[in-house]
């Protein structure tokens, strides 16, 4: 077994949340880091291994924070552009983004890798504790994606592994 915790592809992660969100997820590789210390900030999920050591790092920019947690729910698209223009998520589009990272778990979870799960998570303008926050910007094994959830809109989503 490998100590290093698995770095899904693209297509993995498109997958999964296509899967979730029942409608297309169009995913564009390149994408900008998401940063939340920038504009509105970001949705931070902090994965841990059994050791409770950080394991991973998964940011949604408050748009696909706002755009997920509203599509998963069918909540209408101006709930979720709401949200983006306000700078704050409702606890029910907060609730259900936190659920799609905690899902997101299962993309580090295979075969002869260690198993990660879900530790915390931070809502856009929440204070990031240091020992998180100084990954998030470094060129670690990392995925940086463009996204566009069909009928709700795009956002930025960037998966780490420290």
């Amino acid at each position: 077994m490998s100590n290093d915790t698995h770095l899904p592809a693209a297509k993995d992660i498109r997958d999964l949340l296509a899967d979730l969100l029942g409608r297309d997820v169009e995913v564009t590789t390149g994408g900008t880091m998401v940063d939340p210390a920038v504009d509105f900030g970001a949705m931070v999920g902090v994965y841990v291994d059994r050791n409770v050591r950080l394991a991973a790092l998964v940011l949604l920019d408050i748009a696909l924070a706002s755009r997920m947690g509203a599509a998963i729910a069918l909540l209408p698209t101006r709930a979720a552009e709401a949200a983006i223009n306000n700078g704050l998520l409702p606890d029910n589009i907060r609730d259900n983004a936190a659920e799609i990272l905690n899902i997101t778990a299962s993309l580090f979870n295979v075969e002869g890798a260690p198993h990660v799960r879900l530790d915390a998570v931070y809502a856009p303008g929440d204070p990031i504790p240091a020992d998180v926050a100084q990954w998030i910007l470094t060129f670690v094994r990392r995925c940086d994606l463009g996204m566009d959830v069909a009928g709700y809109g795009g956002g930025q989503f960037s998966l780490l592994v420290p």
